[in-house]
Protein backbone atom coordinates (compact mmCIF):
# COMPACT_ATOMS: atom_id res chain seq x y z
CA UNK A 1 0.00 0.00 0.00
CA UNK A 2 2.50 2.54 0.59
CA UNK A 3 4.47 1.97 -2.04
CA UNK A 4 2.09 2.82 -3.77
CA UNK A 5 2.44 6.37 -2.67
CA UNK A 6 5.98 6.34 -3.80
CA UNK A 7 7.17 9.57 -5.85
CA UNK A 8 8.39 7.41 -8.38
CA UNK A 9 4.84 5.55 -9.02
CA UNK A 10 2.95 9.00 -9.31
CA UNK A 11 5.37 9.78 -12.33
CA UNK A 12 3.37 9.89 -15.77
CA UNK A 13 4.01 7.88 -18.61
CA UNK A 14 4.34 8.27 -22.16
CA UNK A 15 0.89 9.82 -23.76
CA UNK A 16 -0.32 11.29 -20.12
CA UNK A 17 -2.33 13.99 -21.10
CA UNK A 18 -1.60 16.81 -18.52
CA UNK A 19 -5.29 18.19 -18.56
CA UNK A 20 -6.06 15.19 -16.10
CA UNK A 21 -4.18 17.01 -13.48
CA UNK A 22 -6.70 19.84 -12.80
CA UNK A 23 -9.27 17.68 -11.67
CA UNK A 24 -6.90 15.98 -9.29
CA UNK A 25 -6.25 19.18 -8.06
CA UNK A 26 -9.26 20.30 -7.40
CA UNK A 27 -10.83 17.36 -5.79
CA UNK A 28 -8.54 18.16 -3.15
CA UNK A 29 -9.06 22.26 -3.05
CA UNK A 30 -12.58 22.46 -3.19
CA UNK A 31 -12.44 20.71 -0.45
CA UNK A 32 -10.05 22.13 2.14
CA UNK A 33 -11.61 25.44 0.38
CA UNK A 34 -14.57 24.46 3.31
CA UNK A 35 -12.61 26.82 5.91
CA UNK A 36 -13.94 30.16 4.18
CA UNK A 37 -17.01 28.80 5.25
CA UNK A 38 -16.70 28.03 8.81
CA UNK A 39 -18.39 31.12 9.57
CA UNK A 40 -21.80 29.56 9.24
CA UNK A 41 -20.96 27.24 12.13
CA UNK A 42 -19.79 30.45 14.35
CA UNK A 43 -24.12 30.95 15.10
CA UNK A 44 -24.78 27.26 16.11
CA UNK A 45 -21.81 26.51 17.80
CA UNK A 46 -22.43 29.44 20.22
CA UNK A 47 -25.86 27.94 20.87
CA UNK A 48 -24.91 24.49 21.17
CA UNK A 49 -26.39 24.26 25.12
CA UNK A 50 -29.11 26.65 25.00
CA UNK A 51 -30.03 25.89 21.43
CA UNK A 52 -32.42 28.81 19.91
CA UNK A 53 -30.24 31.55 21.81
CA UNK A 54 -26.83 31.49 23.79
CA UNK A 55 -27.15 30.13 27.72
CA UNK A 56 -24.58 31.44 29.87
CA UNK A 57 -22.10 28.44 29.88
CA UNK A 58 -21.91 28.74 25.69
CA UNK A 59 -19.08 29.20 24.12
CA UNK A 60 -18.78 33.12 23.06
CA UNK A 61 -17.99 34.11 19.18
CA UNK A 62 -14.34 35.54 20.43
CA UNK A 63 -13.54 31.74 21.53
CA UNK A 64 -14.78 30.21 18.60
CA UNK A 65 -13.21 32.72 16.08
CA UNK A 66 -9.77 31.53 17.31
CA UNK A 67 -10.69 27.92 15.87
CA UNK A 68 -10.24 29.39 12.33
CA UNK A 69 -7.53 31.45 13.34
CA UNK A 70 -5.30 28.52 14.47
CA UNK A 71 -6.19 26.43 11.30
CA UNK A 72 -4.72 29.09 9.11
CA UNK A 73 -1.82 29.31 11.29
CA UNK A 74 -1.61 25.50 11.11
CA UNK A 75 -1.61 25.76 7.56
CA UNK A 76 1.17 27.68 7.14
CA UNK A 77 3.27 26.42 9.44
CA UNK A 78 2.37 22.90 7.74
CA UNK A 79 2.86 23.87 4.34
CA UNK A 80 5.99 25.76 5.61
CA UNK A 81 7.44 22.48 7.15
CA UNK A 82 5.52 20.15 4.40
CA UNK A 83 6.88 22.31 1.38
CA UNK A 84 10.44 20.67 1.87
CA UNK A 85 9.14 16.95 2.57
CA UNK A 86 6.35 17.49 -0.70
CA UNK A 87 9.44 17.73 -2.12
CA UNK A 88 11.10 14.72 -1.24
CA UNK A 89 8.19 12.32 -1.38
CA UNK A 90 6.24 13.99 -4.09
CA UNK A 91 2.40 14.99 -4.18
CA UNK A 92 0.64 11.44 -4.03
CA UNK A 93 1.56 11.13 -0.32
CA UNK A 94 1.13 14.27 0.90
CA UNK A 95 -2.37 15.11 -0.63
CA UNK A 96 -3.39 11.47 0.87
CA UNK A 97 -1.52 12.32 4.36
CA UNK A 98 -3.84 15.63 4.50
CA UNK A 99 -6.96 13.91 3.60
CA UNK A 100 -6.48 11.77 7.05
CA UNK A 101 -5.47 15.47 8.78
CA UNK A 102 -8.27 17.25 7.42
CA UNK A 103 -11.13 14.83 7.63
CA UNK A 104 -10.22 13.61 11.04
CA UNK A 105 -10.47 17.07 12.33
CA UNK A 106 -13.73 17.50 11.82
CA UNK A 107 -14.39 13.61 13.76
CA UNK A 108 -12.47 14.83 16.35
CA UNK A 109 -14.20 18.36 16.48
CA UNK A 110 -17.39 16.40 16.43
CA UNK A 111 -15.88 14.86 20.18
CA UNK A 112 -15.15 18.25 21.25
CA UNK A 113 -18.85 19.57 20.58
CA UNK A 114 -20.41 16.16 22.05
CA UNK A 115 -18.23 16.89 25.30
CA UNK A 116 -18.26 20.66 24.73
CA UNK A 117 -14.65 20.75 24.91
CA UNK A 118 -13.60 23.69 23.26
CA UNK A 119 -10.09 22.65 23.10
CA UNK A 120 -10.87 19.44 21.07
CA UNK A 121 -12.13 21.98 18.67
CA UNK A 122 -9.06 23.49 18.67
CA UNK A 123 -7.19 20.02 18.59
CA UNK A 124 -9.58 19.31 15.96
CA UNK A 125 -10.22 21.46 12.84
CA UNK A 126 -7.91 24.01 14.32
CA UNK A 127 -4.68 21.68 14.27
CA UNK A 128 -5.30 18.64 13.11
CA UNK A 129 -7.34 20.14 9.74
CA UNK A 130 -5.21 22.99 9.90
CA UNK A 131 -2.52 20.69 9.28
CA UNK A 132 -4.00 19.37 6.47
CA UNK A 133 -5.35 22.14 4.92
CA UNK A 134 -1.57 23.01 4.77
CA UNK A 135 -0.46 20.17 2.87
CA UNK A 136 -3.36 20.52 1.15
CA UNK A 137 -3.12 23.52 -0.06
CA UNK A 138 0.81 22.98 -1.67
CA UNK A 139 0.65 19.63 -3.14
CA UNK A 140 -1.00 20.16 -6.43
CA UNK A 141 0.43 23.75 -6.67
CA UNK A 142 3.79 22.99 -7.18
CA UNK A 143 2.52 20.16 -9.52
CA UNK A 144 0.63 21.99 -11.97
CA UNK A 145 3.32 24.70 -12.46
CA UNK A 146 5.70 21.93 -13.44
CA UNK A 147 3.17 20.40 -16.44
CA UNK A 148 2.25 23.79 -17.17
CA UNK A 149 5.42 25.95 -18.05
CA UNK A 150 3.55 27.87 -20.72
CA UNK A 151 0.81 29.48 -18.64
CA UNK A 152 2.25 29.43 -15.23
CA UNK A 153 -0.69 32.12 -13.66
CA UNK A 154 -3.38 29.68 -15.54
CA UNK A 155 -2.16 26.76 -13.81
CA UNK A 156 -2.04 27.98 -10.59
CA UNK A 157 -5.39 29.27 -10.81
CA UNK A 158 -7.06 26.03 -11.81
CA UNK A 159 -5.90 24.93 -8.54
CA UNK A 160 -5.92 27.12 -6.03
CA UNK A 161 -9.87 28.51 -7.30
CA UNK A 162 -11.14 25.41 -6.26
CA UNK A 163 -9.64 26.39 -2.24
CA UNK A 164 -11.29 29.97 -3.32
CA UNK A 165 -14.81 28.07 -4.46
CA UNK A 166 -14.88 25.56 -1.22
CA UNK A 167 -16.74 27.54 0.81
CA UNK A 168 -19.83 27.66 -2.31
CA UNK A 169 -19.92 24.27 -1.32
CA UNK A 170 -19.20 24.11 1.98
CA UNK A 171 -21.67 26.61 3.14
CA UNK A 172 -25.01 25.56 1.72
CA UNK A 173 -24.11 21.89 2.84
CA UNK A 174 -23.31 22.91 5.90
CA UNK A 175 -26.56 24.93 6.72
CA UNK A 176 -28.63 21.75 5.12
CA UNK A 177 -27.04 19.13 7.36
CA UNK A 178 -27.68 21.44 10.48
CA UNK A 179 -31.09 22.33 9.65
CA UNK A 180 -31.14 18.23 8.51
CA UNK A 181 -29.70 16.71 12.05
CA UNK A 182 -31.06 19.94 14.13
CA UNK A 183 -33.66 18.56 16.84
CA UNK A 184 -35.23 20.21 20.12
CA UNK A 185 -32.25 19.15 21.90
CA UNK A 186 -29.26 19.36 19.34
CA UNK A 187 -28.42 22.38 16.82
CA UNK A 188 -27.30 19.44 14.97
CA UNK A 189 -23.26 20.19 14.54
CA UNK A 190 -21.95 16.84 15.57
CA UNK A 191 -23.82 15.35 13.21
CA UNK A 192 -22.84 17.33 10.45
CA UNK A 193 -18.81 17.24 11.33
CA UNK A 194 -19.04 13.93 11.00
CA UNK A 195 -20.99 13.76 7.65
CA UNK A 196 -18.54 16.34 6.45
CA UNK A 197 -15.60 14.68 7.51
CA UNK A 198 -16.12 11.81 5.62
CA UNK A 199 -17.06 13.18 2.46
CA UNK A 200 -14.44 15.15 2.05
CA UNK A 201 -11.63 12.48 3.26
CA UNK A 202 -12.83 10.11 0.22
CA UNK A 203 -12.48 13.35 -2.37
CA UNK A 204 -9.11 14.06 -1.50
CA UNK A 205 -8.44 10.36 -1.07
CA UNK A 206 -9.64 10.20 -4.81
CA UNK A 207 -7.19 13.57 -5.90
CA UNK A 208 -4.32 11.41 -4.24
CA UNK A 209 -4.65 8.73 -6.21
CA UNK A 210 -5.44 10.87 -9.00
CA UNK A 211 -2.66 12.95 -9.52
CA UNK A 212 0.81 12.39 -11.44
CA UNK A 213 3.92 14.16 -11.71
CA UNK A 214 5.90 14.58 -15.46
CA UNK A 215 9.07 12.87 -15.99
CA UNK A 216 12.35 15.23 -15.32
CA UNK A 217 12.92 17.44 -18.21
CA UNK A 218 9.41 17.32 -20.07
CA UNK A 219 7.77 20.20 -21.71
CA UNK A 220 4.59 20.82 -23.78
CA UNK A 221 5.08 19.89 -27.76
CA UNK A 222 6.04 22.29 -29.65
CA UNK A 223 6.41 25.02 -26.63
CA UNK A 224 9.86 26.68 -26.55
CA UNK A 225 10.82 28.90 -23.40
CA UNK A 226 10.14 32.64 -24.42
CA UNK A 227 13.70 34.64 -24.68
CA UNK A 228 14.97 35.88 -21.23
CA UNK A 229 13.80 39.86 -22.27
CA UNK A 230 11.80 40.08 -19.22
CA UNK A 231 14.33 40.75 -16.39
CA UNK A 232 11.37 39.25 -13.89
CA UNK A 233 11.35 36.37 -15.25
CA UNK A 234 14.36 33.67 -14.29
CA UNK A 235 14.88 31.03 -16.43
CA UNK A 236 17.24 29.51 -13.21
CA UNK A 237 16.29 28.11 -10.19
CA UNK A 238 16.98 28.93 -6.79
CA UNK A 239 17.51 26.24 -3.79
CA UNK A 240 14.76 26.62 -0.94
CA UNK A 241 17.05 27.42 1.60
CA UNK A 242 18.95 29.77 -0.53
CA UNK A 243 15.59 31.44 -1.21
CA UNK A 244 15.53 32.63 2.49
CA UNK A 245 18.54 34.42 2.25
CA UNK A 246 17.02 36.72 -0.46
CA UNK A 247 15.13 40.23 0.31
CA UNK A 248 12.69 39.29 -2.36
CA UNK A 249 11.50 36.36 -0.02
CA UNK A 250 10.48 38.66 2.79
CA UNK A 251 9.13 41.24 0.20
CA UNK A 252 6.72 38.67 -1.04
CA UNK A 253 5.98 37.90 1.97
CA UNK A 254 4.98 40.84 3.13
CA UNK A 255 3.27 41.50 0.07
CA UNK A 256 1.51 37.75 0.81
CA UNK A 257 0.11 39.19 4.82
CA UNK A 258 -0.69 42.26 4.18
CA UNK A 259 -2.96 41.64 1.26
CA UNK A 260 -4.43 38.31 3.32
CA UNK A 261 -5.26 40.26 6.18
CA UNK A 262 -6.66 42.21 4.56
CA UNK A 263 -9.18 39.99 3.42
CA UNK A 264 -9.51 37.07 5.60
CA UNK A 265 -10.82 38.60 8.69
CA UNK A 266 -13.95 39.58 6.59
CA UNK A 267 -13.81 35.85 5.19
CA UNK A 268 -13.86 34.32 8.78
CA UNK A 269 -17.04 36.79 10.29
CA UNK A 270 -18.78 37.33 6.65
CA UNK A 271 -22.12 35.48 7.76
CA UNK A 272 -22.55 37.42 11.24
CA UNK A 273 -21.22 40.95 9.52
CA UNK A 274 -23.84 41.01 7.20
CA UNK A 275 -26.40 40.19 9.56
CA UNK A 276 -25.44 42.72 12.22
CA UNK A 277 -24.85 45.22 9.48
CA UNK A 278 -28.47 44.88 8.31
CA UNK A 279 -30.05 44.04 11.42
CA UNK A 280 -33.26 42.74 10.99
CA UNK A 281 -33.18 42.91 6.49
CA UNK A 282 -30.57 39.78 6.62
CA UNK A 283 -31.68 36.45 7.14
CA UNK A 284 -29.14 33.73 8.05
CA UNK A 285 -29.96 31.71 5.25
CA UNK A 286 -29.27 34.77 3.06
CA UNK A 287 -26.08 35.24 5.04
CA UNK A 288 -25.15 32.34 3.88
CA UNK A 289 -26.32 32.94 0.70
CA UNK A 290 -23.51 36.05 0.38
CA UNK A 291 -20.53 33.64 2.22
CA UNK A 292 -21.34 31.14 -0.98
CA UNK A 293 -21.42 33.99 -3.69
CA UNK A 294 -18.36 35.50 -1.70
CA UNK A 295 -16.85 32.16 -2.46
CA UNK A 296 -18.16 32.18 -6.42
CA UNK A 297 -16.15 35.41 -6.59
CA UNK A 298 -12.74 34.29 -4.55
CA UNK A 299 -13.02 31.42 -6.97
CA UNK A 300 -13.67 33.12 -9.88
CA UNK A 301 -10.77 35.86 -8.73
CA UNK A 302 -8.25 32.72 -8.53
CA UNK A 303 -8.44 32.11 -12.06
CA UNK A 304 -9.31 35.27 -13.40
CA UNK A 305 -6.52 37.22 -11.83
CA UNK A 306 -3.79 34.83 -12.28
CA UNK A 307 -5.02 34.29 -15.47
CA UNK A 308 -4.26 38.17 -16.44
CA UNK A 309 -1.33 38.18 -14.57
CA UNK A 310 0.64 36.11 -17.91
CA UNK A 311 -0.05 39.04 -19.54
CA UNK A 312 -0.16 41.91 -17.28
CA UNK A 313 3.18 40.68 -15.23
CA UNK A 314 2.85 39.48 -11.50
CA UNK A 315 3.67 42.82 -10.38
CA UNK A 316 1.17 44.91 -11.92
CA UNK A 317 -1.04 42.10 -10.96
CA UNK A 318 -0.31 42.70 -6.86
CA UNK A 319 -0.34 46.46 -8.53
CA UNK A 320 -4.03 46.30 -9.10
CA UNK A 321 -4.85 44.85 -6.08
CA UNK A 322 -3.57 47.28 -3.89
CA UNK A 323 -5.01 50.38 -5.29
CA UNK A 324 -8.84 49.02 -5.96
CA UNK A 325 -8.44 47.24 -2.70
CA UNK A 326 -7.92 50.55 -0.76
CA UNK A 327 -10.53 52.42 -2.83
CA UNK A 328 -13.13 49.76 -1.94
CA UNK A 329 -12.08 49.60 1.79
CA UNK A 330 -12.83 53.19 2.04
CA UNK A 331 -16.33 52.84 0.14
CA UNK A 332 -17.57 49.94 2.21
CA UNK A 333 -18.42 52.14 5.21
CA UNK A 334 -20.70 54.11 3.20
CA UNK A 335 -22.67 51.15 1.97
CA UNK A 336 -23.36 50.15 5.73
CA UNK A 337 -24.49 54.16 6.31
CA UNK A 338 -26.76 54.44 2.89
CA UNK A 339 -28.45 51.12 3.76
CA UNK A 340 -27.16 50.08 0.35
CA UNK A 341 -26.99 46.18 0.91
CA UNK A 342 -26.65 45.77 -3.04
CA UNK A 343 -23.30 47.98 -2.90
CA UNK A 344 -22.07 46.27 0.11
CA UNK A 345 -21.92 42.72 -1.62
CA UNK A 346 -20.63 43.57 -4.78
CA UNK A 347 -17.81 45.64 -3.00
CA UNK A 348 -17.01 42.80 -0.98
CA UNK A 349 -17.36 40.37 -3.80
CA UNK A 350 -14.51 42.30 -5.47
CA UNK A 351 -12.27 42.45 -3.17
CA UNK A 352 -12.55 38.52 -2.29
CA UNK A 353 -12.02 37.92 -5.86
CA UNK A 354 -8.52 40.56 -5.85
CA UNK A 355 -8.33 38.36 -2.28
CA UNK A 356 -8.18 35.25 -3.99
CA UNK A 357 -6.59 36.24 -6.78
CA UNK A 358 -3.29 36.98 -4.45
CA UNK A 359 -3.26 33.58 -3.17
CA UNK A 360 -3.08 32.26 -7.11
CA UNK A 361 -0.18 34.52 -8.19
CA UNK A 362 1.67 34.36 -5.81
CA UNK A 363 2.89 30.66 -6.63
CA UNK A 364 3.59 32.26 -10.32
CA UNK A 365 5.15 35.42 -8.62
CA UNK A 366 8.01 32.59 -6.48
CA UNK A 367 8.61 30.80 -9.94
CA UNK A 368 9.52 33.57 -12.18
CA UNK A 369 11.63 35.06 -9.19
CA UNK A 370 12.97 31.55 -7.93
CA UNK A 371 12.85 29.21 -10.97
CA UNK A 372 10.64 26.06 -10.81
CA UNK A 373 12.49 23.45 -9.00
CA UNK A 374 11.64 23.99 -5.62
CA UNK A 375 8.68 26.50 -6.12
CA UNK A 376 6.80 23.94 -3.77
CA UNK A 377 8.94 24.37 -0.85
CA UNK A 378 9.45 27.97 -1.31
CA UNK A 379 5.74 28.31 -1.79
CA UNK A 380 5.21 26.45 1.83
CA UNK A 381 7.41 28.60 3.41
CA UNK A 382 5.90 31.85 1.89
CA UNK A 383 2.56 30.40 3.56
CA UNK A 384 3.40 31.27 6.76
CA UNK A 385 2.50 34.61 5.67
CA UNK A 386 -1.03 33.60 5.32
CA UNK A 387 -0.43 31.95 9.31
CA UNK A 388 0.47 35.56 10.37
CA UNK A 389 -2.17 37.03 8.57
CA UNK A 390 -4.75 34.21 9.97
CA UNK A 391 -4.41 35.99 13.17
CA UNK A 392 -4.39 39.39 12.58
CA UNK A 393 -7.31 39.44 10.22
CA UNK A 394 -9.60 38.10 12.60
CA UNK A 395 -8.06 39.66 15.54
CA UNK A 396 -9.01 43.09 14.08
CA UNK A 397 -12.85 42.46 13.03
CA UNK A 398 -13.43 40.31 16.29
CA UNK A 399 -12.13 42.57 18.70
CA UNK A 400 -12.56 46.19 17.06
CA UNK A 401 -15.46 45.03 17.07
CA UNK A 402 -15.81 44.30 20.51
CA UNK A 403 -14.14 47.21 21.72
CA UNK A 404 -16.01 49.20 19.70
CA UNK A 405 -19.68 47.70 21.02
CA UNK A 406 -18.32 47.74 24.54
CA UNK A 407 -17.88 51.79 23.85
CA UNK A 408 -21.52 52.11 22.71
CA UNK A 409 -21.05 52.16 19.57
CA UNK A 410 -24.00 50.63 17.28
CA UNK A 411 -23.53 46.90 15.80
CA UNK A 412 -24.02 48.20 12.40
CA UNK A 413 -21.53 50.39 12.51
CA UNK A 414 -18.97 48.60 14.30
CA UNK A 415 -17.45 47.41 11.32
CA UNK A 416 -16.10 50.87 9.93
CA UNK A 417 -12.89 51.58 11.98
CA UNK A 418 -11.70 48.27 10.79
CA UNK A 419 -12.26 48.38 7.02
CA UNK A 420 -9.93 51.92 7.19
CA UNK A 421 -7.20 49.92 9.02
CA UNK A 422 -7.34 47.00 6.16
CA UNK A 423 -7.23 50.06 3.41
CA UNK A 424 -4.06 51.57 5.43
CA UNK A 425 -2.60 47.79 5.20
CA UNK A 426 -3.31 48.23 1.56
CA UNK A 427 -1.34 51.15 0.90
CA UNK A 428 1.94 49.89 3.00
CA UNK A 429 1.38 46.44 0.19
CA UNK A 430 2.01 48.64 -2.60
CA UNK A 431 4.77 50.45 -1.20
CA UNK A 432 6.39 47.20 -0.52
CA UNK A 433 5.51 45.66 -3.81
CA UNK A 434 7.00 48.53 -5.57
CA UNK A 435 10.49 47.49 -4.07
CA UNK A 436 10.58 44.13 -5.74
CA UNK A 437 13.74 43.60 -8.18
CA UNK A 438 14.95 40.71 -9.94
CA UNK A 439 16.77 38.07 -7.71
CA UNK A 440 20.96 38.58 -7.38
CA UNK A 441 22.52 35.71 -9.81
CA UNK A 442 24.41 34.70 -6.67
CA UNK A 443 21.37 33.08 -5.39
CA UNK A 444 21.35 30.64 -8.44
CA UNK A 445 22.22 27.15 -8.12
CA UNK A 446 26.03 26.23 -9.53
CA UNK A 447 24.64 23.38 -11.26
CA UNK A 448 21.98 25.56 -13.24
CA UNK A 449 24.26 26.11 -16.58
CA UNK A 450 21.63 24.02 -18.35
CA UNK A 451 18.86 25.88 -18.30
CA UNK A 452 15.16 24.81 -18.87
CA UNK A 453 15.20 24.59 -22.77
CA UNK A 454 18.38 22.51 -22.28
CA UNK A 455 17.12 20.00 -20.07
CA UNK A 456 14.00 19.57 -21.83
CA UNK A 457 15.58 18.76 -25.23
CA UNK A 458 17.41 16.01 -23.56
CA UNK A 459 13.52 13.83 -22.83
CA UNK A 460 11.72 15.83 -24.90
CA UNK A 461 8.11 13.51 -24.30
CA UNK A 462 5.66 15.24 -26.68
CA UNK A 463 2.23 15.39 -25.19
CA UNK A 464 -1.13 17.55 -25.73
CA UNK A 465 -0.74 20.78 -25.13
Amino acid sequence: MLEFFAKEKSVAGPGFNRWMVPPAALAVHLCIGQAYAFSVFNGPLSKVIGIDSSAPDDWKLTTLGWIFSLAIFCLGLAAAFGGKWLEKVGPRLTMFVAACCFGGGFLVSAIGVSTHQIWLLYLGYGILGGIGLGLGYVSPVSTLIKWFPDRRGMATGLAIMGFGGGAMIGAPLSVFLMGHFKTPTSVGVIETFIVMGVLYFISMTIGSIAIRIPAPGWQPAGWTPPPESNKMITKHHVHIDEALKTPQFYLLWLVLCLNVTAGIGVLGQASLMIQETFKGEVTAAAAAGFVGLMSVFNMGGRFFWSSASDYLGRKNTYFVFFLLGTLLYCFVPHTGQTNSIALFVLSYCLIISMYGGGFSTIPSYLADMFGTKYVGGIHGRLLTAWSAAGIFGPVLVNYIREYQVGHGVAIAASYEVTMYIMAALLVIGFLINLMIRPVDAKHYMADDAIDEATAGNRLRNPQPA
